[in-house]
């Protein structure tokens, strides 16, 4: 197994996919390849799942696991995220690599002012997507920004932790759930008393996380923390509808009024055929833009503020980066009409 994965991940594998009556298969360059001949059997995925789950009382209860997350990682071969899942009652493991290296917000070629984003003394950031967007490399880059830059103490809460950080300039406290603590609300809780600059959640699960990160986006913190929404204003939404119908606009106005920004992102094929670019949205918690997003009906007014606030606020739409990646060649134009939000200004005529 180890050398089958090892070979996947020398040809660029982002993705891992290990299942019972089917091949060993990979994601390479954004498509799903076989890499092997010989179906395993359902005692053969059982085995990989228990070599791959770290907790000795999980393993023995590996029988009655239908989900499960993990970190997993094998010396000369790499570091994954692992999910080990049932599907027609035997075992299926999907691994995601995740590099030894920290991305730094230039190596994956993000916005400059992402690195202003997260010097931000308190607040909410958002980093919102869909699966597989990169909101985890992209949440990794601005904690490396501010190990690299800044004096803080980032205590990040993570299920499981991915990228591993050495302390550089900052101290940085990593506790992954399950392992280090019992759950995101409970850590958020202790985090409190642990004198943090920075507190970086890998998701916002429930309500009750929610309202501690808002309390200590509100009391001087900086919180990070991604949503799976697609763009600023379903990011805003997705948040509020975790609320009472009653609570709705009390929470909204809360979740603007402490949002310093919204990073919004999608990976497209580059022109190259080689790999994926990132397109983001950078929405900033401008006045204009708090006013425009307190309203449910304001999605217009944010992306109109996005793009007249590019130069001066350093925002963007989807669009107008999706503009630079063409202009520049790393993304085609047909690929372009396919993810735009206006895909006419991409046709060849226009």
């Amino acid at each position: 197994m180890e050398n089958i994965i090892k070979a996947a991940v020398e040809r660029g594998a982002s993705d891992i996919h290990i299942k019972a009556g089917d091949v060993f298969r990979a994601r390479i360059g954004g498509v799903l390849k076989a890499l092997t001949k010989q179906r395993l059997t359902a005692d053969q995925t059982r085995a990989i799942a228990l070599d791959i789950i770290p907790n000795e009382e999980d393993r023995k209860r590996i029988d009655q696991i239908r989900d499960y997350d993990c970190s997993w990682g094998a010396p000369g071969i790499g570091r994954f995220r692992a999910n080990i899942l049932r599907q027609r009652s035997s075992f299926m493991i999907v691994l995601r690599a995740i590099p030894f290296d920290v991305p730094t917000l230039d190596r994956l070629d993000l916005p400059k002012v992402l690195g202003t984003i997260a010097e931000s003394e308190s607040g909410l950031v958002l980093v919102a997507g869909g699966a597989g967007s990169g909101r985890t490399s992209t949440v990794a880059a601005l904690v490396h920004h501010i190990n690299a830059n800044q004096t803080r103490h980032v205590v990040t809460i993570e299920d499981p932790i991915e990228y591993l950080h050495r302390d550089v300039k900052s101290s940085v406290t990593q506790r992954e759930v399950g392992m280090d603590t019992d759950s995101y609300a409970t850590a958020l809780k202790a985090a409190m008393r642990q004198d943090p600059d920075v507190i970086v959640l890998g998701d916002l699960p429930d309500v009750a996380t929610l309202e501690a990160g808002l309390r200590a986006a509100e009391t001087g913190r900086l919180v990070i923390s991604t949503v799976a929404a697609p763009d600023a204003v379903h990011a805003v939404a997705r948040l509020v509808a975790g609320y009472a119908a009653s609570d709705h606009e009390p929470a909204r106005v809360r979740i603007v009024e402490a949002m310093v920004g919204v990073i919004a992102q999608r990976l497209v094929p580059r022109a190259t055929g080689e790999g994926l670019a990132a397109v983001v949205e950078v929405v900033r918690g401008t006045p204009e833009v708090r006013a425009a997003l307190r309203d449910p009906a304001g999605g217009d007014a944010v992306a109109t503020l996005a793009a007249e606030g590019r130069e001066d606020q350093g925002m963007q739409t989807f669009d107008q980066h999706l503009t630079d990646l063409v202009e520049a060649e790393v993304v085609s134009a047909e690929v372009a009409r396919t993810v735009a939000r206006d895909p006419s200004a991409f046709e060849e005529d226009a």
